[in-house]
């Protein structure tokens, strides 16, 4: 597989490790959107101060209001903090 498609079966298979374990197996619960967070993202999202972070966060990425997050929302959260990412590393100064 080329770089980008490891890329996308590695988004893949991070989505589907963390949800189902507590509700539904193709969305990502609250608790399981935190644990997600913690366990991948900690430099960035994990182990926020505010206990409210993940719910404040699910509220934001669910856009059809079920109070869980498909893989479409998932994706969106995710090209966003990476567009972001770019953004910041583009602008700093090269050694």
């Amino acid at each position: 597989m080329t770089e980008l498609e490891t890329a996308m079966a590695l988004l893949i298979n991070v989505f589907d490790k963390y949800s189902g374990t507590e509700g539904k197996k193709d969305t990502l619960t609250k608790g399981e959107l935190k644990t997600m967070m913690d366990k991948e993202l900690p430099g960035i999202l994990g182990n926020a101060k505010d206990k409210d972070d993940a719910e404040k966060l699910l509220k934001d990425l669910d856009e059809n209001g079920d109070s869980e997050v498909d893989f479409n929302e998932f994706i969106i959260f995710i090209a966003a903090i990476t567009s972001l990412g770019h953004e910041r590393f583009a602008n700093m100064p090269k050694k």
